[in-house]
């Protein structure tokens, strides 16, 4: 594991602390509820050791963290995944970056990602997606496609418990973003796959358009309507 310093440690201990006390409000149960399961191994006394989560998930949902230095390659991001493994950064933001940067860090990687890995519904659907993303790996638009998917519920979904709440990543792991998502400043819409799968981001901006699913059950029936328009899709490419 890395070697990391005083600041590292105060960098981890502040985010985790302030993240988490905003999230009661705003988390989803089923995330919070997560997060509370793996204080063991997760929680803001200690920066995580990859080995003990590893551990830990080897007795519930069955998960490892695989350790890259970066962004990996779309098909080596989707193998991991069908193989039940999530990839994770070890570098963590400075104390001058605590509300911004511009790509994923280790907080985001394992406080945003990581605790919904072992609730069986999300770990299920995970699990599934990477086994999709395989399947489709000659197929550019797919690829698309199953981004935008990704990006409109694992990293930037809400849900609709008994009030509207935050479960994505990249809500998870950002102050400004969880407040801002659940605002009126920004547009809530239904989840529904086509509307999903049709609609771009950026990534460098908060965004300004959600999709709200009523449960987490939505994600698989997601996966199964992935799969029908993905092969609605292939055999009109054969025709062609």
């Amino acid at each position: 594991m890395t070697n990391y310093t005083a600041e590292d440690l105060k960098v981890w201990q502040t985010l985790f602390k302030r993240q988490k006390e905003n999230l009661k409000t705003r988390g989803s149960v089923t995330y919070m509820n997560s997060l509370e399961k793996m204080k063991t191994v997760l929680n803001a006394q200690s920066i995580p050791n990859f080995q003990q989560i590893n551990q830990w998930f080897l007795d519930h949902t069955g998960w490892q963290i695989e350790v890259v230095a970066g962004l990996i390659p779309v098909e080596d991001f989707f193998s991991l995944l069908a193989e039940k493994k999530f990839c994770s950064s070890t570098w963590l933001r400075s104390w001058e970056q605590l509300d911004y940067l511009e790509e994923p860090d280790m907080f985001h990687d394992i406080f945003g990602h990581v605790p919904l890995l072992c609730d069986p519904v999300f770990s299920e659907f995970m699990h599934e997606f990477g086994k999709l993303g395989l399947s489709v790996l000659d197929r550019p638009q797919a690829l698309i496609e199953l981004q935008r998917l990704y990006w409109y519920t694992i990293e930037f979904g809400l849900i609709q418990e008994r009030e509207l709440k935050a479960y994505g990543a990249g809500l998870m792991s950002s102050f400004g973003e969880t407040n801002r998502s659940l605002s009126d400043e920004v547009e809530h819409l239904p989840f529904n796959l086509e509307p999903v799968i049709q609609a771009e981001f950026r990534n460098d901006v908060m965004q300004e358009t959600y999709f709200v699913l009523n449960s987490f059950d939505d994600l698989f029936e997601s996966i199964e309507a992935m799969n029908l328009h993905l092969n609605k899709t292939s055999h009109a490419l054969e025709r062609n």
